[in-house]
């Protein structure tokens, strides 16, 4: 697989330091990306995660790679195995590797690898709070964020929660990173509006790859 297989006409939009919007850089591999979300589901089924206060998620997740990130009453982390098979997550997808990477690459976070993706299935009314992704081990790599589906309003906020967030339409194959200074940066996304897109229906599907260990 090569760079070839992304684009990013509109080239990289800086938001901020250490934060690189690429506009419809995955639009060139959405369907593959689509049939791999698939496949992972497959073997590990989505689900509404609880936080340890006892509260559903609204958006359904799942997770492939080395590691899945996992939230239940003991609290949050990362492991090997899927909490509810007892068995190893789905091995990550080579087209998400690659597009991780070549996506970090371009807004300047070069040798990234990830070892952990969260796939995100946003439906009608589904939002994600701000927070911070502090969970990993070492803060030195980016957050890469692909977007599929249904538009969102991404809220980036500071490194304070009481910083006003900066509010980002994020479109179908548009890939976010935020990385060095803007790391543990609050952010999250806004309830989604109901409509219909042509590969994805009535949901928007997020993949978050990180490097956890």
């Amino acid at each position: 697989m090569t760079q070839d297989l992304f684009s990013n006409p509109a080239g990289p939009e800086p938001l901020d330091e250490g934060v690189v919007l690429l506009h419809g850089y995955a639009l060139d591999c959405a369907e593959p990306l689509m049939e791999s979300i698939h496949r992972v589901a497959e073997k590990a089924p989505f689900r509404h995660m609880v936080t340890p206060g006892g509260h559903a998620m609204s958006a359904a997740m799942t997770c492939c790679g080395p590691l899945g990130w996992v939230t239940d009453a003991r609290g949050y982390r990362y492991q090997a195995q899927d909490p509810e098979s007892g068995v190893p997550w789905p091995e990550m997808p080579e087209v998400f590797r690659h597009l991780a990477w070549a996506a970090a690459k371009e807004a300047g976070f070069p040798g990234f690898k990830p070892d952990a993706c969260l796939i995100n299935r946003y439906g009608l009314g589904a939002r994600m709070g701000l927070h911070q992704d502090k969970d990993e081990r070492d803060f030195a790599w980016p957050i890469v964020s692909v977007s599929l589906g249904l538009p969102v309003v991404f809220q980036l906020g500071g490194l304070r929660r009481s910083d006003r967030p900066q509010r980002v339409l994020l479109e179908h194959g548009d890939v976010l990173v935020w990385g060095g200074p803007a790391r543990m940066r609050y952010h999250g996304v806004l309830t989604l509006k109901a409509g219909a897109h042509p590969l994805t229906g009535a949901n928007r599907y997020n993949l978050t790859f990180r490097k956890a260990d």
